[in-house]
């Protein structure tokens, strides 16, 4: 099986999604949004019940501009957000490659899971 699921918008680092007031850690609201907003999505592309087993994915990062990333800082967002859809956890992603590119005029996040 090889299914593309389209994640839209710039993928957002791990560190900016949360924030902390005092001891209590809390997710941001555009960061919760994305969340939302990837979980409609995939439900919109992934129509079949979520996988059992290992799930090895192919990840393409397209940002809207060039700075400098480290590619292990936005995986978070995405995994939760496919988590219950695509498969039942994301401790099921056993081999996954993730590349980063640019594309101005549509940052995206492209998932195949092979």
């Amino acid at each position: 099986m090889k299914k593309i699921i389209v994640l839209t918008g710039n993928p957002l680092s791990t560190q900016s999604l949360y924030g902390q007031s005092g001891r209590i850690r809390f997710m941001k609201t555009n960061a919760r949004e994305r969340k939302e907003h990837y979980q409609f999505e995939a439900r919109e592309q992934w129509r079949e019940k979520p996988l059992e087993g290992n799930v090895k994915l192919d990840i393409w990062l397209y940002f809207g501009d060039r700075r400098k990333r480290d590619y292990d800082n936005f995986g978070k967002l995405m995994n939760d957000a496919l988590t219950n859809i695509v498969w039942h956890d994301d401790s099921q992603v056993n081999d996954a490659r993730i590349r980063l590119s640019y594309d101005k005029k549509n940052p995206r996040i492209e998932i195949t899971i092979l």
